[in-house]
């Protein structure tokens, strides 16, 4: 019989992920890191393990349906459900390119991964999800989705013009607003996150915060209560507007 709980994280080899993980673990958690590079993936485990966190590598490429399919299969005969889904992962490309110049096909990739690769684990690990008794879905956004930020010139996130990024962030939370509407009468709780502007190598490790602080923000979601809410959208000082 299960008795410990489990959450599986996207892109966690590094950064928020690999955070986000460490701080799951010392929860108690068994915590999956999901990894394009299975070798990356079982590497940053093994850091894990050092602190005396459970922790497993899995291959987990959220544009590939084969590694999704055998991640589901994993966690399913291994751990019988999942408690927790981070989806992590996610990648920005096309530089500093205006809207009226990207590549439709840095857009098409930046989708790929953000958009339709969150998409796609979700609803692999949706069945797992629904065996546990409290079911979490953190999905990770940007205050550079929102809709209000970009559109105020005064607001700091307005100078960042960036298409393909900020409106894939955009669809994220419109997921994350549909798929809780569906799954309300459910013990499910799924929100999107803002972890605010954290040095990664996403940013060239420019951001202002930590990825401990990120992943402080993060967590608060994943462990929700009984009576959290579901299909909102939230930084570390609280609800974000659409």
């Amino acid at each position: 019989m299960k008795t410990k709980k489990t959450a599986l994280i996207t892109g966690a080899n590094k950064g928020i992920g690999f955070e986000t993980a460490r701080q799951l673990g010392n929860m108690g958690y068994v915590v999956l890191l999901g990894a394009r590079d299975l070798r990356k993936g079982e590497e940053a485990a093994q850091r894990l393990l050092n602190e005396g966190i459970e922790a497993y590598g899995i291959e987990l490429d959220v544009t590939s349906s084969n590694t999704i399919e055998t991640a589901v299969s994993y966690i399913e005969q291994r751990f019988g459900s999942l408690d927790i889904l981070v989806n992590n992962a996610g990648i920005s490309v096309g530089g500093a390119a205006p809207p009226s110049l990207i590549a439709l096909n840095d857009i098409r990739k930046t989708y790929n991964t953000n958009f339709f690769g969150m998409i796609s684990v979700t609803q692999a690990m949706l069945p797992l999800l629904q065996q546990s008794p409290a079911g979490r879905i953190v999905n990770l956004s940007s205050g550079l989705g929102s809709l209000a930020y970009n559109s105020d010139p005064g607001h700091e996130h307005a100078q960042f013009n960036l298409l393909a990024y900020n409106s894939s962030k955009a669809a994220v939370n419109m997921f994350t607003v549909t798929l809780a509407k569906e799954f309300r009468d459910t013990p499910l709780k799924i929100n999107a996150v803002d972890p605010g502007f954290t040095a990664t190598d996403l940013n060239g490790f420019t951001g202002i915060n930590t990825v401990q602080q990120a992943a402080a923000t993060v967590l608060e979601l994943a462990v929700l209560g009984d009576d959290g809410p579901t299909g909102g959208f939230y930084g570390k000082d609280g609800e974000i507007p659409w």
